[in-house]
């Protein structure tokens, strides 16, 4: 699976893959990487809007 794909998954872009095997640890780790890639997200728009009114 490709790396746009796991990202496109992490923030509900993209239905999961059925065949993917099912863990309480993987679904920590996949809610830890959301949450991760969101944060960033959030902090690259907060820099650019600061860039630009400045």
């Amino acid at each position: 699976m490709g790396i746009w794909n796991q990202i496109a998954q992490y923030i509900f872009l993209k239905k999961k893959d059925p065949n993917t095997p099912k863990s309480k640890w993987v679904g920590y780790m996949h809610g830890i990487n959301r949450l991760s890639i969101l944060l960033f997200l959030v902090a690259i728009i907060f820099i650019i809007i600061r860039l630009l009114t400045r």
